[in-house]
């Protein structure tokens, strides 16, 4: 059989197995234009059907689309299947094996988790469906709150509008964290061998699943709540908005029940819309993301403003800065994080009682600052890094909080065990109610952070190559002629985690030191064709602004000579 043969009967094999009307048109399209040697659509066809979607960083996550590289309902079937196996070869015999399934608001996102539970039901599996959709912070907490031995979130979190998502979760001596390795690698190997040996429409089905009560969104909020409960006396004006996802509903009901007045809203983006409408991508992080919660917060005078992401696992905060064109000014998750962090060692000494010492470890991903080392070390608590994603943050033992650059925050260990945008608002929200009452303001607090533990500045370079193969290039020729100097600094050290380095396992990264303290971090990003570089320099010369102009200049002569040097 030849090439293109076996690709279009790969192709007509997955047209006859999928129950949506849409794919299998869209499908059908391409196999005729395939069918007539159209380069373009047989291209296409092998970029969905030469591989598969693999559990990555965040799970299974792609467009909605068919093929095996695409997210869909065969994919999704597939993979509820070989989990639901997964779940019965683990259970100890005699236990049936449960799992709780929670969904947002994106496109197929509703169908995807009717599809999971039927096929859990089917499977023998106990399946227990969230009454509607809800945050992913929600799902994590449900994991724990039924006892679960499994969670499945169908989100696709920040990503574009044509994304959907699959992420999984693990009960018992996991406490609700997303799986790792070998998890990860067995589940793949069931959902192979049922790609394999099985159509979807012969999957075994049931309508036996159970769907879940408002209880479990109720214990969520009271939990979350007690995070943070609102100093008395006068409050923020705050401003929220959900970017069209799910976290309204349930942070009104946290900031409700912990005592604070009700934050304007950014009206366009309350409400759940796979659209995006606003946005031309709906992350925080994003350039233009946050427009519309800058003009509502200078209409009405805020102190703050709060934003979560689509599935509200993530969080970002901006603060009044007339320095800038919009007025307002996003705070990097760097700074967001050695603010929460600082926060929970102060709690961890005041709980102290007599001369006992401080019990707990800080932890976050080792692309993010190096500063929340300091602040454990100050406090007398553990610090621990971990690679990059929540699914190794929150395995942290003992962990206090934990945190990662990219708007990801764990406040609340004992609840939930992955990064949760909703805690992490309330928390970040009494922490800057409580320093505005002591007349402080979240500028000012950033400005004693640094005078207490030195000035931190973080830069990202994201380098996107048309071939994937060229990251592989980039990784290999640095890790052949590595640098000397950067920017006119030194190279002190280059450590390879390549074959894992001392607590961390292996992973393709490269972690540079300079004779000035400065940190470089290189490594290919798990979810996207880019090479990305995290840049940390910090500096303790001078008073604060000859910190901050010290720490700008080196940042700015080192972005020029890494993008020369990845490019």
């Amino acid at each position: 059989m030849s090439e293109a043969t076996s690709l279009l009967a790969t192709a007509e094999a997955w047209l006859a197995q999928d129950p949506d009307d849409e794919t299998r048109a869209e499908l059908a399209g391409l196999v005729e234009r395939a069918r007539v040697s159209d380069d373009v659509a047989v291209a296409e066809l092998h970029d969905r059907f030469d591989t598969r979607l693999q559990f990555g960083t965040a799970g299974l996550r792609g467009r909605i689309e068919a093929g095996s590289n695409r997210m869909n309902r065969v994919l999704v079937s597939q993979a509820a299947a070989g989990l639901a196996a997964y779940l019965l070869e683990q259970a100890p015999a005699g236990v049936t094996p449960s799992v709780v399934i929670g969904y947002d608001g994106r496109k197929n996102s509703a169908v995807f988790a009717s599809d999971t539970a039927e096929l859990m039901a089917g499977a023998g599996v106990r399946a227990i469906l969230l009454p509607r959709l809800l945050p992913t912070p929600v799902l994590a907490f449900a994991v724990r709150f039924f006892d679960a031995s499994a969670g499945v979130m169908v989100t696709a979190s920040h990503n574009p509008p044509a994304d959907n998502g699959y992420k999984v979760y693990l009960g018992g001596e996991h406490h609700g964290s997303q799986i790792v390795s070998p998890a990860d690698a067995a589940i793949a190997a069931h959902i192979e061998r049922i790609a394999e040996t099985a159509l979807v429409q012969d999957l075994p089905r049931s309508d036996g699943f159970e769907i879940a009560g408002d209880d479990v969104v109720d214990a969520y909020v009271a939990e979350t709540a007690a995070v943070a409960p609102a100093p008395a006396g006068s409050q923020l004006r705050v401003v929220y908005t959900a970017m069209h996802g799910v976290g309204w509903e349930t942070t009104r009901r946290v900031f409700e029940t912990a005592g604070y007045p009700a934050p304007e809203l950014v009206t366009e983006q309350i409400d759940p819309d796979p659209t995006f409408r606003t946005v031309s991508f709906p992350n925080p992080e994003e350039p233009g993301a946050l427009d519309l919660s800058f003009a509502t917060a200078r209409a009405v005078g805020a102190d703050l403003i709060i934003a979560n992401d689509p599935d509200a696992d993530r969080l970002a905060i901006a603060i009044p800065d007339d320095a800038v064109p919009s007025g307002f000014r996003r705070l990097t998750g760097n700074e967001v994080g050695l603010l929460l962090g600082w926060r929970a060692a102060q709690a961890a000494s005041a709980a102290l009682d007599g001369d006992a010492a401080p019990e707990g470890t800080l932890a976050c991903s080792i692309v993010s600052s190096p500063a929340l080392r300091i602040v454990a070390e100050a406090h007398g608590l553990e610090f621990r890094e971990t690679l990059t994603g929540f699914k190794w943050i929150s395995r942290t033992p003992g962990m206090l909080f934990g945190f990662e650059e990219a708007l990801g925050y764990l406040v609340n260990p004992g609840t939930v065990r992955d990064k949760d945008g909703i805690s992490a608002a309330v928390a970040f929200l009494g922490l800057a109610t409580a320093s505005a009452q002591a007349g402080e303001s979240v500028a000012e607090l950033l400005d004693r952070f640094a005078d207490t533990f030195g000035s931190f500045g973080s830069d990202q370079i994201s380098i996107r190559y048309a071939e994937l193969s060229r990251i592989g290039e980039v990784m290999s020729g640095l890790r052949a002629l590595p640098p000397t100097e950067l920017a006119g600094v030194r190279v002190t050290r280059i450590d390879d985690l390549a074959d894992g380095f001392e607590a961390l396992p292996p992973s393709d990264v490269l972690r540079v030191w300079l004779d000035d303290g400065t940190r470089v971090m290189i490594r290919p990003s798990g979810t996207e064709p880019k090479l990305k570089v995290y840049v940390d320099v910090q500096s303790a010369d001078g008073d604060a602004d000859e910190r901050a102009a010290t720490v700008a200049a080196r940042l700015a002569a080192l972005r020029t000579d890494l993008t020369a040097l990845v490019s």
